[in-house]
């Protein structure tokens, strides 16, 4: 099993295309694992791409939350071996669920949705996004200094220190923020995929 994203941005006859932008950071980093094929532009203001790993495919759909900006589709199921080189050239069902997925985060209030060969499993991996998307809205800028600090691994005294606050403002922003709900969010979310891949492979054997 395999997870697809497909991206649309949105407002995109009335805001500039920052399609180009979006693949820079989605593809420039070396130690983004699971990435099975790269996300490319498939057609106008969309981006697709493959990965098979849930972990990263939620982080990147955290990365696209926070920019606030894309209509998100995940859609998870097999896909038509081979894997061609290039993602838009790729078929199967989960390049489908994708497709339709991101068409219904049009009229979602969150705009992200899922569905995959597990309709429950899907129905709950987005109720956690959705979820996690209303914490993410909600965070300030310097709420977001604070979690990202965080989730490089430093600790609050340290934060305190780099940003001249202190430590009981630190956990105060962090809770502000909803850090700690933001990352159980992603354990649950991804488990809730592995536990689907799971369920899968049971099935097939």
């Amino acid at each position: 099993m395999v997870f697809v994203l497909t991206v649309d941005q949105r407002a995109s006859r009335s805001t500039p295309d920052v399609v180009p932008d979006l693949l820079t950071s989605l593809n420039r980093r070396p130690r983004r694992t699971g990435l099975l094929r790269r996300f490319e532009r498939t057609a106008g203001d969309e981006v697709q791409g493959v990965l098979s790993e849930a972990r990263a495919t939620i982080d990147v759909i955290v990365e696209l939350l926070r920019a606030d900006r894309w209509y998100i589709g995940l859609g998870f199921g097999e896909v038509d071996e081979p894997l061609p080189r290039s993602t838009r050239a790729g078929s199967g069902p989960a390049f489908v669920n994708a497709r339709e997925a991101v068409n219904r985060a049009k009229s979602s209030p969150h705009h992200v949705t899922v569905i995959g060969s597990n309709a429950h499993a899907a129905e709950q991996v987005e109720t956690v996004l959705w979820l996690m998307a209303s914490v993410l809205r909600r965070r300030s800028e310097r709420g977001w200094a604070v979690a990202d600090l965080l989730a490089e691994g430093l600790t609050r005294r340290e934060i305190g220190v780099k940003l001249g606050i202190s430590q009981s403002a630190v956990t105060q922003r962090a809770q502000a923020a909803g850090f700690t709900e933001e990352q159980r969010g992603r354990v649950l979310a991804a488990e809730l995929l592995d536990a689907a891949e799971l369920l899968e492979s049971g099935d097939a054997a």
